[in-house]
């Protein structure tokens, strides 16, 4: 069995779990979640890892009692082969580790460079990434886990229904400078680049665990896939 570890520190979280599991099924692979709240959880066993949005300030302020955040890098810097999917603030923390550190992408990076949270918006984005198509469709039941909280319900036909184009949520999102960028881009909103990958590290701007389109998750279990074989 494959596991993911998921950075349980702030942010869509949540929404990330659901959605990975989502998408194991959808590819008939069996995938253990593993909710990494500590350092000493982001070990050996850990086969690709999810840093999801939120407040990228505010996830380096959560992640000191535990130093869970230093775990991620060190396992990052360890394991380079192994995949790693960052949103939103998950970009940002892999273009801006902490001091001291190399960067995992190779890039500059502006937080909410949008603007305010009511500037937030959805828009179609063009994806150029090759991602595994989805053998079944899916549903689960949303329930709510020990700190009782629920995911946001996100499945309905008009967004399960996958398009060429990506339905990009930006919120409070971050921007790449775009002639800093010296990585792969792989998804496009409009001309400018808000997705990119390099080597095993896939940064995107927008959260694509609050849509019904779970190509980016598939591509993170189709990437472990890869690396067992």
């Amino acid at each position: 069995m494959m596991r993911v570890g998921i950075a349980m520190l702030q942010g869509a979280r949540h929404e990330h779990y659901q959605a990975i599991k989502l998408a194991s099924m959808e590819m008939q692979q069996e995938v253990e979640v593993v909710e990494l709240r500590k350092s000493e959880q982001v070990d050996s066993s850990i086969d690709g890892l999810i840093l999801p949005g939120g407040e990228s300030t505010t996830m380096r302020i959560a992640s000191l009692s535990e130093s869970l955040l230093e775990g991620l890098f060190d396992w990052m810097t360890q394991y380079p082969d192994r995949p790693v999917l960052g949103t939103c603030a998950g970009a940002i923390l892999l273009a801006q580790p902490t001091q001291g550190r190399e960067r995992f992408i190779n890039l500059d990076i502006a937080r909410n460079a949008w603007g305010r949270q009511k500037f937030s918006f959805e828009a179609g984005v063009e994806v150029t990434l090759e991602t595994p198509e989805q053998s079944t469709n899916v549903e689960i039941e949303l329930t709510r886990d020990k700190f009782n909280h629920k995911p946001l319900p996100m499945g309905n036909d008009a967004i399960n229904s996958e398009s060429e184009q990506f339905p990009g949520v930006f919120i409070r999102a971050p921007r790449f400078i775009q002639d800093s960028i010296k990585c792969q881009p792989v998804a496009h909103l409009s001309q400018e680049v808000v997705g990119v990958l390099q080597g095993e590290k896939l940064a995107l701007t927008f959260h694509p665990e609050l849509t019904g389109d779970r190509r980016f998750h598939r591509w993170l279990i189709g990437r472990i896939m890869d690396s067992k074989q």
